[in-house]
């Protein structure tokens, strides 16, 4: 009786949490393929949402001007860095929330949550203060003139007054995945790139009888869309998910929790920070061949912008899905998910490739009808894509390791395929080969990083399973009742 009862506990995710006011770890009882295209499905609405709200923002500023243009170009960098800080901080919160779902520990959930939200008002805070004061060195710095640099400020002032609104709201979203609901912040993320779309022309142009903002107006627009998106999720996370401990903590409560979080989320950062600076690097070798060559590879990042989004929504699936399942000890279904998203990068992979392929002069065509474009880009779309599925694959494989709180290891991948493959082999194929062999350097980068990605997560998995196993021998004690244990999970050998 209790070992069948043991076994649909770990089929349905149910534990005595759920009696006690918690809810199911719902990622770890349903079939692997299913659950992750359930969970992907809904992120590919949000993720186009979110550059339908880049858009909106870059389209309509554009209609006041080049200048005006200009200066909102020089805050993408500015932008991206806190961006991409965020996200770490935000995988982090994803990765040990998940975990404490998955092994039915609702109430550590709920101050993990509430902590990780304290810590991002914190880092709100400084980053407010000092961006507001360094606002003139910064973009002097990064080449901003006496025309740019007054909207500048008045973008940047407003961005940074409200970046609350920016920072809480994605650490919010990255939480509400990591219970394996997808769909309420795709569903709000749709809502603020809506409200945005239309706030945009009236603060921007002053229309019905708004005051005419200018460049200010995108960004009171954007902060205006982000805290209504802030509101939304905020209700999600405390009354849907009850992920909200509404209790003053101690500090040595938070100090642990904070603790936790930055074990994974600073290594992330780290890795979201190399990846811009390595696009520099790469930026920089690709403009020694002219202005043409340039443009042709500019406007292959926006290409590959839409083929990369379908395999990020699956890859923003894993680390929730990865988090539940280490938690609840069931090591088997994050192999069979290693398996199934792998399978998946490199089917999708070929796919884009082949359609590239095929496709690659007529969208040249699309971007330009200068002949030197349309041909570098043209090869840029017969050669680099070669590579998609080994770089998804290599992906994957940081989603993983940071899923099974292995953060280090993960930022050692990436650190692997940007500083010691992708620079070094793009410097090389350009001095050698020219603009082909940039290309080619990238697609050899994407490869082996790729193989060394498997091994890499092959060999954390192993040590993981014998870990568990270990535990398991000397664990003399009976296993709780209501919670999968490894008599219910065979742990197989990483594929």
């Amino acid at each position: 009786m209790k070992q069948s009862f043991d076994t649909e506990s770990a089929r349905t995710g149910e534990s005595d949490d759920r009696r006690q006011g918690g809810l199911p770890a719902r990622l770890v009882g349903r079939p692997v393929g299913r659950t992750l295209v359930g969970m992907a499905a809904p992120m590919l609405g949000g993720t186009f949402a979110m550059t339908a709200f880049n858009l909106a923002d870059t389209y309509f500023v554009s209609r006041l001007g080049t200048i005006p243009l200009a200066a909102m170009a020089f805050t993408f960098p500015v932008v991206m860095i806190i961006a991409s800080i965020s996200m770490g901080l935000g995988t982090g919160a994803t990765a040990v929330v998940s975990h404490a779902l998955g092994r039915d520990d609702q109430v550590q959930a709920q101050r993990l949550t509430t902590h990780t939200l304290v810590l991002a008002v914190v880092i709100v805070v400084l980053m407010s203060i000092g961006g507001l004061w360094t606002i003139d060195p910064v973009f002097r710095m990064l080449g901003a003139n006496e025309r740019t640099l007054p909207l500048i400020h008045q973008y940047m002032v407003v961005w940074y007054l409200g970046v609350v609104f920016m920072v809480l709201p994605m650490m919010m979203n990255n939480i509400v995945r990591a219970t394996g609901d997808t769909v309420s912040p795709s569903l709000i993320m749709v809502i603020a790139s809506v409200l945005n779309v239309i706030l945009d022309p009236i603060m921007i142009f002053g229309l019905w009888g708004f005051p005419r903002w200018g460049i200010r107006g995108a960004a009171v627009a954007t902060i205006v869309s982000r805290a209504v998106s802030g509101v939304l999720i905020l209700w999600v996370l405390h009354r849907r998910h009850r992920l909200l401990h509404l209790f003053m903590p101690t500090w040595r409560e938070l100090r642990a929790s904070w603790a936790e979080v930055l074990h994974i989320g600073l290594p992330c950062c780290l890795t979201n920070l190399l990846m811009p600076i390595a696009g520099a690097i790469v930026t920089r070798i690709v403009a020694g061949f002219g202005a043409a060559a340039v443009a042709a590879c500019g406007a292959a990042g926006r290409v590959e912008m839409f083929a990369f989004m379908v395999p990020m929504a699956l890859g923003i699936s894993l680390v929730p899905f990865v988090g539940q399942n280490y938690g609840a000890k069931r090591l088997d279904r994050v192999i069979r998910g290693r398996l199934f998203s792998n399978t998946f990068a490199f089917i999708w992979g070929g796919a884009i490739y082949l359609a590239f392929a095929l496709l690659a002069h007529p969208i040249a065509q699309l971007f330009s009808r200068d002949a030197e474009v349309v041909a570098t880009l043209t090869l840029y779309l017969r050669i680099v894509p070669i590579g998609y599925g080994m770089m998804e694959i290599h992906r994957y494989t940081g989603f993983f390791l940071n899923g099974v709180r292995k953060p280090l290891h993960a930022t050692g991948v990436n650190v692997l395929r940007i500083v010691g493959l992708l620079v070094p082999l793009s410097l090389a194929g350009a001095w050698a080969f020219g603009i082909p062999g940039l290309f080619w350097g990238r697609v050899v980068a994407d490869v082996l990083s790729a193989l060394a990605g498997l091994g890499w997560g092959h060999a954390v998995l192993k040590s993981l399973a014998r870990e568990i196993q270990e535990k398991r021998d000397s664990d003399t004690d009976e296993p709780e009742i209501g919670r999968p244990h490894l008599e219910d999970s065979v742990i197989p050998e990483a594929p």
